[in-house]
This record gives structure tokens, C-alpha cells and sequence, in this order.
């Protein structure tokens, strides 16, 4: 398998309003990014993921941005910017900027002109249609709630909007739109910048003639079927990768709602015609429902290692996986699949990062996962900030499809904001985060988790995920290994088997806070494996092991005699 630098890298996510702010004015900063750049070298990542820092109105958190081109004045300046580039790149570290697409915000200059008539040259850098029977042009629902449509009476049409309605959808089938999305490209590579996570890159082509979707709980249409992996998306993101993303070093990884094992190859070829990896949502997704994420249902590991396992296996040579279990739109995952009580947090963290970062493809952690951060304690709605999380509590209770205290207790589970409140620096007031009122309240349980503490603590989550890490760049087998999975069946234990020339690393996860026993695979027994980590102090692992709650290691055995370990 070809060897490339993003393959064996580790992406740490930062969602700047909500890691460290330097001003006092309670939202992140780029100078609080630059001042914590010596914690992540630390750490020992190599690519930051970037949420978006870009001018925006903030409807959707940045994701709606009016000028490409420009920092959004909360988070600094361009200069600020530069400096904080300048810092990465000496400690060594990449920037992997946040590309937002598929849609601009409604401020945006390009649609600031595009609603003035239909004749203007813009107009068609938007998908404008005409009313059908006096209604929207199809019954299609947006992600945030309500139509997917918004009425525009300056021109008596409609544009579209897959998310908010400040967020109008780009037309790519129009040139001027990917040359003018191209051209913004080249000015952030030429800045010096590392790479690209393209948002919602798999729906920028939409089907012709937008048909109407299977009508929903919510009474809208399902646009997924005519957006995601769309007749032309490949077509784009060729185009893209000979204008662009050919002419630089970068990594890039598609936001790919929708993606099927058979589409990410084509994504994420090995022929690297379009990009290098794709985020997908199966295993993500496995928790949802009728009402898609809005519920309390649990991820049944059986399930998830039947996902996780698919796509190990069918990309193996062929494409590239991401591997990630939060980011900035899910939960965090100790609350949502290890434990996040005070007595198994820590070990279900380790435990989770081991599972995850022992497989084939580029981790992805996003910021205080490596402190084994949980979700925060809503009490009411009005501590929530996220569009998401409120459209849909109105949404489904007005409706009378969900209690209030049922979606109150769903947004509270699954809600995004678990993931967006304050990085947990320290144990003063606010975390550390800022010294002036934050944004979005710092979960309460900061005094016993934060970086400061785990700083000086030998065996603390973050220590974990250092050696995590540092074990990626010493065994090519964690990198390029071939998969197999052990005990598909089990709802307990999560083991798999990595193959590399004349290795094998034997990873095991305990999912449960009971003891349980576990066999050996057969054609490792007897032979002296050697422990690369664990959360527990175990020496050495016999045949026949008994796991304590939560345990978990990955075991290196290769044809050496014991002497040689």
C-alpha cells in the first residue's frame, strides 16, 4: 500500500468559538488557538482541523459564511490569522481549513446580487425556482426544520436551502460558481495552508428537475435521495482536484452524508483523481430512528462492529477511511457509548480511543475528547444555542409527534451543543476558557476534568491518547495493516485482529462495566505478545483473560523470541 503523510497523521478538530478565548469577550479566538498550540505539540497531533473562522452572520455557527475570504470579526483578524499559521507550522503542526460549499450564507455578496432580479449576473449562482399551485417548487424539508424552500418576493420566486434559510444552496452546474470556488481554493493554498474538510461536499449536485421525496414524519419530502452522491458530484470534485488540489501537498476529507462503501471508493480512490478520504455516518447513525437522532436508544456493538468492519475491509486497498467518534455535530462519546460515571469515565475514554485509533485510516479527535469530556447537564431549553437542537424541539412537540419532556431529554442526549461548550483548561472559574462571560455555558464538572489536572497526572486520559499517538508513528502495522474481525455476535467485547508481514496486533475493548472472559484466538495462544497499551496495569495477557470493567489493549506479536521483547 502506497505510503502517504496524512495516512499515518493524527487530526485534532478545533471548533474555535468554543476552545480558548484570549480577548474576555467569552467567544474563542484565533490568538487563544495560538496561545494552546504548545498543548496540542504535547499532545502530539499533526493536522488541526479548523472549524470555520470565515466572516459570517452565524446563523449556523459559521457554516454560513459571507466572505471566504475574510475572518469573522469575533474570532480576530487576518494578521491574527497569519501569525497563527506561522506558530503551526514551526511546532510542525498542519491546518486543515473547514471548505463550506455547498451553500453561502444569504449575506454573501454573490447572493446579495443574485436576489436582485432574474437577469442578474449572479441570479444563477442559486438554484431559483417558480412556485408550483402557489406553494414551494417541491415538498422537500431542510435539516433545521420546515421547508427546504424560502419564498424571495423581489423576484416572486424561490430559492433553495438544504439547511437554514440564511444558508441558500450554490448552483455548481453553473461554471462561474466552481471557477469562482476554485480561484478561493488557490488563494488559501497559496496562504500556506495544509488542506481541506469539505461540509456537506457529497451534496453539491442535485438530480434535474428536483422531484418531490417520501413524505416524513415531519410532513416534508426526503431531499436525500436527489442531493447525496448526486449525478455529477465526481465530475465536480475531478474538476476540483486538477484545478486545485493537484498542485499542492494537502489533505483532504469530504463530509459525505449519504456515502455507501461503493461511492466512497470512487471519493477516496487510491488513484487520487478526487480526495483523500471521506467522513462517513453509518456507524453514527446506528442510534438513530423513526424520528431519525431524536431519541435515548443505544448503539448496539454488534451492530457498530458490523459498519466499523464493512468499511475496514471493503476500502482495504483501494480507498482511504477516517476514523472518528466526535466531531462537532455529535455527542460526546463517553456519554454516548462508554460510561460516563466517576468510577469507569476515565477507563471507557481509553478504552473508546483504543477501539478507535488501533484501526486502519486517519484518526480524527476532536477538542477535550482527549480529556474524556462528557455531555453537560441541561436543565432548560434556553441553555441550548444550537439551530438544530431548537428548531426541532418546536418542530416535533408543536406537532404533537414528541412530549416536551420526551424531546427535552433528546436534544439533552443527542443535541449537538454537548460538544460545542468551552474546552476544559484548568479548574478556575469558566475552565480557563475566558474571563468573561462564555457564550454557551462550561459544563459544571470542569473541576475534575481538565487539562491542567490530566497535565500532571502520569495515568490521565490525555497521557493515554499521547502514547495513542506516538504508537501510530512507531508501528506501521496500526497504520497499513490489514483488519479482521473477532467475535461479531458479542455485545460485550469488541476484538479485531491487524496483519502486517510477520505481525498480528490483537486489539481488545471491553464494552461492559462487568468482568468478562476472553479466549485468545487460537493461533496466537502461547506465543509472548507483547502489551503496546492498555488501561489497565496488565503485564503480559494469557490465553485465557479475565477483563476488568471496561479493559482494554492491543497486543503486538511478531516471530522473535521472548528474549527480543
Amino acid at each position: 500500500m502506497e505510503k502517504k503523510w496524512w495516512k499515518s497523521s493524527v487530526v485534532y478538530q478545533i471548533y474555535p468559538r468554543s476552545f480558548c478565548d484570549s480577548n474576555g469577550d467569552g467567544i474563542g479566538d484565533l490568538n487563544g488557538i495560538r496561545s494552546k498550540l504548545w498543548y496540542l505539540k504535547e499532545l502530539g497531533i499533526d493536522v488541526i482541523w479548523l472549524s470555520p473562522v470565515y466572516q459570517s452572520p452565524n446563523d449556523d455557527m459559521g457554516y454560513d459564511i459571507s466572505d471566504y475570504q475574510a475572518i469573522m470579526k469575533e474570532f480576530g483578524t487576518m494578521e491574527d490569522y497569519d501569525r497563527m499559521l506561522e506558530l503551526a507550522h514551526e511546532l510542525g503542526i498542519k491546518i486543515m481549513m473547514d471548505l463550506v460549499v455547498n451553500h453561502t450564507s444569504d449575506e454573501h455578496a454573490w447572493f446579495v446580487e443574485s436576489r436582485k432580479s432574474k437577469d442578474n449576473p449572479y441570479r444563477d449562482f442559486y438554484i431559483w425556482r417558480d412556485g408550483k399551485d402557489g406553494k414551494e417548487p417541491n415538498n422537500w424539508g431542510s435539516c433545521f426544520g420546515g421547508s427546504a424552500w424560502k419564498y424571495d418576493g423581489a423576484t416572486d420566486q424561490y430559492y433553495l436551502h438544504l439547511f437554514s434559510q440564511k444558508q441558500p444552496d450554490l448552483n455548481w452546474e453553473n461554471e462561474a460558481v466552481r471557477k469562482s470556488v476554485f480561484d478561493m481554493m488557490t488563494w488559501w493554498c497559496d496562504k500556506g495552508i495544509d488542506g481541506f474538510r469539505m461540509d456537506v461536499i457529497s451534496l453539491i449536485s442535485k438530480v434535474p428537475g428536483l422531484p418531490d421525496g417520501t413524505v416524513g414524519k415531519s410532513g416534508y419530502g426526503d431531499f436525500g435521495p436527489y442531493c447525496a452522491n448526486g449525478p455529477r458530484v465526481h465530475e465536480y470534485l475531478q474538476e476540483m482536484n486538477r484545478k486545485v488540489l493537484s498542485r499542492y501537498d494537502l489533505i483532504t476529507v469530504g463530509e459525505c452524508s449519504g456515502v455507501t462503501v461503493e461511492e466512497a471508493k470512487k471519493y477516496a480512490s487510491s488513484s487520487g483523481k478526487e480526495l483523500n478520504m471521506v467522513f462517513q455516518f453509518e456507524h453514527m447513525d446506528l442510534d438513530g430512528g423513526e424520528s431519525f437522532k431524536w431519541n435515548h436508544k443505544k448503539i448496539k456493538l454488534s451492530e457498530l462492529k458490523a459498519v466499523m468492519s464493512k468499511w475496514q475491509t471493503q476500502l482495504q486497498g483501494k480507498a482511504w477511511n477516517s476514523l472518528y467518534w466526535c466531531n462537532h455535530d455529535q455527542p460526546r462519546i463517553v456519554s454516548r457509548m462508554g460510561n460516563d460515571s466517576l468510577k469507569y469515565r476515565e477507563v471507557s475514554a481509553k478504552m473508546l480511543g483504543t477501539c478507535l485509533h488501533m484501526m486502519q485510516g486517519t484518526p480524527y479527535i476532536f477538542q477535550g475528547e482527549e480529556l474524556g469530556m462528557t455531555n453537560y447537564p441541561f436543565t432548560s431549553l434556553d441553555e441550548f444555542r444550537d439551530i438544530e437542537s431548537i428548531n426541532a424541539y418546536h418542530e416535533l412537540t408543536e406537532k404533537g409527534i414528541v412530549s416536551p419532556e420526551e424531546m427535552f431529554d433528546y436534544i439533552s442526549y443527542k443535541g449537538r451543543d454537548n460538544a460545542r461548550t468551552p474546552m476544559q483548561w484548568d479548574d478556575s472559574e469558566h475552565a480557563g476558557f475566558t474571563k468573561g462571560t462564555p457564550w454557551i455555558a462550561v459544563n459544571p464538572n470542569y473541576k475534575e476534568i481538565n487539562a491542567k489536572e490530566q497535565l500532571e497526572r502520569a495515568d490521565s486520559v490525555f497521557h493515554y491518547y499521547q502514547k495513542l499517538i506516538a504508537l501510530r508513528k512507531q508501528y506501521d502495522i496500526i497504520v497499513y495493516g490489514d483488519y479482521e474481525l473477532l467475535l461479531p455476535e458479542s455485545e460485550e467485547i469488541y476484538s479485531y485482529i491487524r496483519s502486517l508481514e510477520e505481525q498480528k496486533l490483537l486489539v481488545i475493548c471491553s464494552f461492559t462495566e462487568q468482568k468478562i472472559s476472553y479466549e485468545v484466538p487460537e493461533n496466537l495462544r502461547g506465543r509472548n505478545g507483547k502489551i503496546l497499551i492498555s488501561n489497565y496495569d496488565r503485564a503480559r495477557v494469557q490465553d485465557s483473560v479475565t477483563l476488568e470493567p471496561y479493559e482494554c489493549m492491543a497486543v503486538l506479536y511478531q516471530d522473535r523470541s521472548a528474549a527480543e521483547w
